[in-house]
């Protein structure tokens, strides 16, 4: 029986023990406590193709995180390098797994950010590097955030 065959509570059973497996080891690297809601979140975003934002990770989480929980959740992996926050066409921030160089010191995640004019969705194109920007004497760069904005791949298919 596959996942998709499986009654919820069997299915939700091995998604928590694969989000365990595979971001504990995550959690603990950046001394962080390993928690159902931080293993959750990590899980719903690792398994998105694209950014999602807070509201969208509400929908998915429903009852099982509330939303000051999911805010810190958030704040904290920003703030260890294990999330990078992306802007849509909107405003709204979304958040994107970093790479495994990021950490709580400096992001790595200088990389082109593809909005989708239609439907919005944000995806990282990790084969697109920022080049290396040669500052004033006393600069200090932070962060540098590139985007390209189009029509992503499903939008053009379905002549939106």
């Amino acid at each position: 029986m596959n996942r998709t065959n499986m009654p919820t509570s069997a299915a939700n059973t091995i998604q928590q023990t694969d989000a365990s497996e595979h971001f504990a080891p995550l959690l603990r690297r950046n001394k962080l406590k390993v928690t159902k809601p931080r293993l959750r979140v990590l899980q719903i975003i690792s398994d998105k193709e694209t950014a999602i934002s807070q509201p969208e990770l509400e929908k998915v989480l429903g009852d099982s995180i509330d939303r000051v929980t999911l805010y810190r959740v958030l704040a904290t992996f920003e703030e260890k390098g294990i999330l990078h926050k992306i802007f849509d066409l909107h405003g709204t921030a979304t958040y994107a797994l970093c790479s495994t160089e990021c950490d709580e010191h400096h992001h790595h995640d200088e990389h082109v950010h593809f909005i989708c004019e239609m439907c919005n969705s944000i995806y990282c194109l990790e084969d697109f590097r920022m080049p290396k920007i040669n500052l004033p004497d006393g600069y200090q760069l932070r962060s540098i955030g590139v985007n390209a904005v189009g029509l992503c791949a499903q939008c053009r298919a379905f002549g939106k």
